[in-house]
């Protein structure tokens, strides 16, 4: 079957098939399909984690190993300083978890049209439930980063300040941050299928232009200023600055550019996904 949308009318006895659907109609039906967005989250949660025999464990593993190398060299090598009372682990730790909640939603989603092929090309469904509901396993890995922070805070003897109330907003900042820009590579890839080989190569070339492994109070303030176009830092500043007792103070300009950038890359997303949506059946 084309993925044409189809529309449903009852008028008495007859069902009548429309070729379109409006863009008012479309997010209903995605409220309309809140359990098949549920279903596949949790079918991608599953597979991660009790189908695989590391699943947990590499959700442990990653961010400690990614920890232990930044840290060695930003801080061994380098020897770029750390916050003011702050162990430079753990404020490489603090960055690393809107980093890979980045990373993760930028790297289930791209693919995840592609892997649902059967199901896209042989039933109407708004197409936007497949790359959300695969980021959900971001959203886990996520949880249980946090709790390995808090036994790096037991280790430290590090207690968070009132501060650690804000992180559910800029927890939604991070994930809004991500869908954008996995939106669209997820459209993108249906088409060019090379998009899979790029996106690793973003990862592991970002993690060090991003101030993960260093704070951004080393650059000069034009330049803290150009890091915020980055759709990843106000995230990654504002866990910091709610995990760590606020030892880096928040940048008010560069939060709201941070914000311009994330709501560009939503709108830029969302409506190349929308463009090419109809398309992705009979190409994939």
């Amino acid at each position: 079957m084309s993925d044409h949308t189809i529309d449903h009318h009852r008028t008495s006895d007859i069902l009548i098939l429309a070729p379109g659907r409006s863009g008012g109609q479309y997010w209903r039906d995605l409220w309309r399909y809140r359990e098949l967005f549920a279903v596949l989250a949790w079918r991608d949660i599953a597979v991660r984690y009790k189908q695989t025999a590391i699943g947990v464990a590499w959700a442990i593993i990653r961010p400690l190993l990614t920890m232990v190398v930044l840290a060695f060299v930003f801080g061994r090598v380098a020897k770029l300083p750390t916050m003011v009372g702050v162990p430079y682990s753990l404020m490489v730790f603090s960055a690393l978890l809107p980093w890979f909640l980045f990373t993760t939603i930028l790297g289930e989603a791209s693919a995840s049209l592609i892997g649902n092929a059967n199901l896209i090309s042989k039933v109407y469904f708004p197409r936007l439930i497949v790359p959300v509901a695969a980021a959900m396993v971001a959203m886990v890995d996520l949880g249980i980063n946090l709790l390995l922070l808090a036994v790096l805070f037991v280790w430290y003897g590090f207690v968070p300040g009132p501060q650690i109330l804000a992180l559910p907003i800029f927890t939604l900042l991070g994930l809004l941050a991500s869908l954008g820009p996995a939106l669209l590579v997820t459209a993108m890839n249906v088409k060019y299928r090379d998009f899979r080989y790029i996106i690793p190569f973003v990862i592991q070339f970002g993690v060090y232009v991003s101030p993960v492994g260093f704070s951004l109070s080393v650059l000069p303030a034009k330049w803290q200023l150009l890091m915020y176009l980055n759709p990843a830092v106000g995230a990654i500043e504002g866990f910091r600055w709610c995990l760590l007792r606020g030892a880096n103070p928040l940048n008010p300009l560069g939060l709201a550019i941070n914000l311009v950038v994330v709501v560009i890359f939503l709108v830029i997303g969302v409506g190349y996904f929308r463009k090419t949506e109809r398309s992705f059946a009979d190409i994939i």
